[in-house]
């Protein structure tokens, strides 16, 4: 079946220059696995296809039950000479949260 990732997770995001930071935090620890599975940095960088113009970079923190992603050159210059409504990508936890990915069963 398909989930959107807010079924298993929470996320935060925020910004080093044009480098959006966003954490995905698994709800419970048995959602980890699947998280580290099934969010690749290739598919983060194709759901943000058209907002990160760079590479995405994924960290695993297992004893966290998290995932961390940069995704560079995201955010038009960053937050100090950035048009974009959001320069500092405190809305891309939300949007991650969005994704959906294809599990067995909860």
């Amino acid at each position: 079946m398909k989930v959107q990732l807010r079924t298993l997770a929470h996320a935060r995001s925020g910004d080093k220059g044009d480098t959006s930071n966003i954490g995905l935090i698994a709800l419970k620890p048995e959602y980890y696995p699947i998280l580290e599975k099934e969010v690749t940095a290739e598919r983060v960088k194709q759901h943000f296809a058209g907002i990160c113009k760079g590479n995405v970079e994924r960290f695993e923190l297992p004893n966290l039950g998290a995932l961390n992603f940069l995704l560079h050159e995201s955010l038009g210059g960053g937050g100090t000479v950035s048009l974009k409504t959001d320069p500092q990508g405190k809305t891309l936890s939300a949007a991650l949260l969005r994704m959906e990915i294809e599990i067995e069963s909860l």
